[in-house]
């Protein structure tokens, strides 16, 4: 082993905030090295949110041949191939993986291939390199949970599940986060049966209380098969089926998701030898300048437990980079974040749900549910759900929820106007766009309840 080198900063792992913090540091001159065992983008990219919005897009351009043509079209042997899809998605994130090579070569940032582990705060070993560093930040993200119940080490993720080339005619899915109700509704989009076992009554888990009710009533009406409060006790392989016990007795599916969650990934790098404090599922415990108990080592993104979006990851690996190498002092603000599940009808909201902004003081509520007028023509019953919360002592909009078609679109530019604190004044004289559905923003007017 020789030392090479020494870097102003050795990331570990070449996800969006490990790569977005490297990038940053080197624009500000840093001498910057990136290390990543497996392929460049991380799970976002690779196997998460690009290809899975992909596959969405297939879904619903399958659901709309199905349920929602226009009135006048007719559309004779419509098919999807599921190999034909995987085709296409290797070669897309193929393109993509080579944009985040050459954004880093670009940047002057080296690139160093293997997996890594840390002999000491100022040292990062890639094989036989050993990278002598001043900082070091741990970008590793997350992997699947795969101890929940007995048997579920057996079960694919969502890894596998982007990766398939035929669509299974029953899917069983263990969990009811983003990934098990977003994968529910594009995989019966595309066709298969899709039966979901969890534990709570209602599915996403975090969300207002009104956009999960919805969220489920609108599965089930698509012929998603809703199993609340199962008690998962084990699964099995039996011959070319999973077979999943719960306590109403033994299910049987051509194919199943392990959707339980994700835990950080610590594990190999030997940051308990370090004395790096962990927390209860092993995340990088680290101040809000993201920094972790050992002076010089940083975590950001999802190894660290705290807002697990692929944005957020970037916000603080950025942040870092400019606190670090351009004299700021940075923070990233949780509790301002837009978020977003792609279920069918997708879901977004941006700050306070009802019951927290209600623990804080009085609020007031507008609503108001529709069918746009896209679904309305075509003969469909989808629902559009929108709701406001306002603190009932400022007017300050504290929550933005919404259920339906271009949610997430939507609520990336409302996220504006909660960041900046706008007002139910500020909706109520602003002028609509008509016919839009994003128009009822800015027409309620009548109170649904006080809290």
């Amino acid at each position: 082993m020789s030392d090479q080198t020494e870097y102003d900063l050795v990331v570990v792992g070449g996800g969006s905030g490990g790569v977005a913090c490297a990038r940053r540091a080197a624009s500000y001159g840093a001498k910057v090295a990136l290390v990543e065992g497996s392929r460049l983008g991380g799970t976002c990219v690779i196997r998460g949110c690009v290809p899975k919005k992909l596959l969405m897009y297939a879904s619903q351009f399958g659901a709309q041949l199905r349920d929602g043509l226009q009135p006048g079209w007719v559309v004779h042997e419509a098919s999807f191939s599921m190999q034909a899809w995987q085709q296409a998605k290797q070669t897309e994130i193929d393109r993509l993986e080579g944009i985040y090579a050459k954004m880093l070569q670009n940047s002057g940032v080296e690139v160093f291939r293997g997996w890594a582990s840390l002999p000491d705060a100022n040292h990062v070993q890639v094989g036989q390199t050993v990278l002598a560093t001043r900082r070091i930040l741990i970008a590793t993200g997350g992997a699947p949970n795969r101890t929940a119940f007995e048997g579920l080490d057996i079960a694919p993720t969502s890894n596998e599940l982007l990766d398939l080339t035929e669509l299974p005619a029953h899917i069983g899915i263990v969990g009811a986060g983003y990934i098990a109700m977003e994968f529910a509704c594009i995989m019966r989009g595309l066709g298969a049966r899709v039966s979901v076992y969890y534990r709570a009554e209602l599915p996403l888990r975090g969300f207002d209380l009104s956009l999960r009710q919805r969220a489920a009533e609108a599965m089930q009406a698509q012929g998603i098969e809703l199993h609340p409060h199962s008690d998962c006790k084990k699964l099995e392989r039996v011959a070319d089926q999973f077979v999943l016990h719960t306590q109403t007795g033994a299910h049987r599916f051509d194919w199943i998701l392990n959707a339980t969650g994700r835990s950080p990934n610590t594990e190999g790098l030997g940051l308990d030898r370090l004395g790096v404090r962990l927390g209860a599922a092993g995340e990088v415990l680290v101040d809000e300048w993201n920094r972790s108990s050992v002076q010089g080592i940083f975590a950001v993104g999802d190894v660290t437990n705290r807002v697990n979006l692929t944005p957020v990851a970037i916000a603080q690996g950025r942040a870092l980079a400019e606190n670090e190498f351009n004299g700021k002092n940075l923070t990233v603000d949780h509790n301002s974040i837009p978020s977003a599940a792609f279920t069918s009808p997708p879901i977004a909201t941006v700050g306070l749900t009802e019951e927290q902004a209600a623990a804080s003081g009085p609020v007031r509520v507008f609503e108001t549910a529709f069918r746009p007028m896209k679904t309305a023509f075509s003969g469909g019953n989808q629902q559009t759900y929108m709701k406001l919360v306002i603190d009932d002592r400022t007017d300050r909009i504290l929550g933005i929820h919404m259920l339906g078609d271009d949610a997430p679109e939507m609520i990336q530019v409302l996220g504006i106007t909660y960041v900046m604190g706008a007002t139910k004044a500020d909706f109520d004289r602003t002028v609509a766009v008509h016919p839009t559905s994003a128009e009822e923003w800015v027409l309620m007017r009548e109170i649904s309840r006080r809290v």
